[in-house]
């Protein structure tokens, strides 16, 4: 009982010199302790380097994977399909990486076993898809050259599908660690300084033991430096639409083109290809700067059932939700329904709706949607930035207007977006009647900037998306008493569920219209006006957003 004591009391004492040294008032004094502040820090940042590297194939899978699996005879009525891939490996293989990575005792650390691995598998996947054209010709497709042949080719669709696969349970498996490891050794960092400070007479045990009594309590010391992620986040998704947006890849590289792979394919292999180096690069880094400490057998909680029974305390845990937090959870499904047509369809609605495009056309409509989806590349790294300066600005406006005027705002921003979006598509294709719109070819310059114009502002309520509702939920958690690690959990419950939806909704909705893009975002809008009024009177009242960390993609 007294060392339990003991062991809150030191924990507490730690905490309050925490609390000074985040506020400024323990610095270190003197030039030489400055530099070694300074260097820490630079080698927590470039800890996080990982985060860009995945970052960078994330754009790129973003921007160029749904237009490429087309090519590949995966018509427009079934591209979201493919994407269902997404929303079920978040949800099984983040809780049961967590659970393994919170129990890891190798030599190396408990997070860097599977940011290595799961870099390895990223790799792997990126050249199956960069190579399903060429892979899927020696399998049996056609033996057409591609400048020629516009029909499908399933050999090359089912690798490219499984490399698809592979893709989003890797990104899922190092995401997890990456963030939890840069808690982990951030705030380590910060004990390890302060231990020192306070002259402990065997600074190593008390390290150690303090250490393991804030983990076990729960104590927020992890939560240090968030913005070091969502920078690294923020410059891999620059450089990674940037990457997407380059059309000169196949000539730097004419090795690139094949029979099977044209010019837009090679592009495509150009940009993996860079994705794998900077992939292996930034892991590489991260690996050797993360001072990451190894997990002790005797520090194991061997209490549980193993990583399924993560999704057991899950779904129990919805019994003990309150009225307030299912609010929450409502409120959040619906603004992911407004989302998932923009991020599924928004360079092949460049292609399509304002290039006047066809994936599987030949000569000028084949050129015209490729370059359409490198237009629409450019327009979400436009949106990556209005993304970025829009985080600085939203915790001053949860502060002074509250977290749920400004999530109600960000919706019916979206609701303006997307009204705009079918309008500007329906003029563009001439309300889609064939005998109009079949020999359009190119972009109108005016509708082009239109289109450009609506990626940069779309950035504005992204920014809100990937912050507010986690920092809603989160102070909600708090204020009954419940933990952050539910909060995760049931709002990836409540985001799995809408993609699922509208992955497998989509394609029978566009097959019904027939119109291109045009009835996904309609419906996109409609969620979103609905959700804006629904944030007004559902969500509580809450302004706190100091430990929000506004990330670059909704993956």
């Amino acid at each position: 009982m007294e060392e339990g004591r003991s062991d809150l009391k030191e924990a507490s004492r730690l905490e309050r010199a925490l609390s000074a040294e985040s506020g400024g008032g323990g610095g270190d004094s003197g030039s030489d302790s400055g530099r070694k502040k300074f260097m820490r820090l630079l080698r927590l940042f470039f800890a996080c380097m990982v985060s860009g590297g995945i970052q960078y194939g994330w754009a790129l899978q973003l921007s160029l994977l749904s237009p490429y699996s087309q090519t590949l005879g995966i018509s427009h009525t079934y591209v979201s399909l493919t994407w269902i891939c997404g929303p079920i490996s978040g949800f099984v293989v983040q809780p049961i990486v967590g659970y393994y990575s919170d129990r890891c005792t190798m030599r190396i650390g408990r997070r860097r076993p599977f940011i290595l691995a799961g870099c390895l598998v990223i790799c792997i996947s990126v050249m199956l898809i960069g190579f399903s054209a060429d892979i899927g010709r020696r399998l049996g497709d056609t033996k057409e050259h591609c400048s020629t042949y516009t029909g499908p080719r399933w050999s090359a669709a089912i690798v490219y599908i499984a490399g698809f696969w592979f893709l989003d349970f890797a990104n899922n498996t190092v995401q997890g660690p990456a963030r939890a490891m840069m808690a982990d050794i951030s705030g380590e960092q910060f004990i390890h300084v302060l231990i020192l400070k306070l002259d402990y007479i065997e600074p190593q045990e008390e390290e150690k033991r303090v250490i393991r009594r804030l983990r076990c309590s729960g104590t927020p010391w992890t939560q240090r430096r968030p913005g070091d992620l969502s920078l690294w986040m923020a410059i891999g998704s620059i450089l990674g639409y940037l990457a997407g947006a380059n059309a000169k890849w196949h000539e730097w590289f004419p090795s690139l083109k094949t029979a099977a792979c044209c010019d837009a394919c090679a592009n495509l292999k150009g940009a993996f290809f860079t994705a794998v180096a900077l992939i292996v690069i930034s892991m590489t880094v991260t690996m050797l700067l993360a001072d990451e400490k190894p997990l002790y057998k005797v520090d194991v909680d061997t209490s549980s059932g193993g990583g399924w029974s993560a999704f057991g305390d899950l779904f129990k845990s919805f019994k003990n939700l309150s009225p307030a937090m299912f609010k929450v959870l409502a409120v959040t499904a619906i603004t992911w329904l407004s989302w998932f047509p923009f991020f599924q369809y928004n360079t092949d609605w460049m292609g399509r709706e304002i290039y006047h495009g066809d994936p599987h056309g030949k000569g000028v409509k084949a050129d015209s949607y490729n370059a359409g989806v490198r237009e629409g590349a450019v327009g979400l790294l436009l949106c990556s930035i209005s993304l970025g300066v829009t985080s600085f600005l939203i915790p001053k406006l949860c502060r002074k207007l509250t977290s749920k005027v400004v999530w109600s705002i960000s919706n019916f921003l979206v609701f303006i977006i997307m009204t705009v979006m079918v309008v500007v598509g329906m003029v563009s294709m001439k309300g889609y009647r064939p005998s109009l719109s079949a020999t359009l070819t190119g972009s109108d310059p005016t509708l082009k900037a239109i289109a450009l114009t609506i990626f940069a502002l779309i950035g504005v309520p992204q920014a809100v998306l990937f912050s507010v509702p986690w920092v809603v939920a989160s102070e909600v958690a708090a204020e009954e008493g419940g933990g952050q690690g539910l909060t995760v959990g049931v709002l990836n419950i409540a985001i799995v569920v809408p993609q699922l939806i509208i992955a497998l909704t989509a394609g029978p909705i566009d097959g019904a219209f027939n119109k291109g893009n045009t009835p996904a975002f309609g419906i996109g809008g409609a969620f979103a006006f609905i959700c804006a009024v629904l944030a007004l009177f559902l969500l509580p009242k809450t302004r706190g957003i100091s430990h929000a960390a506004v990330v670059a993609s909704g993956h």
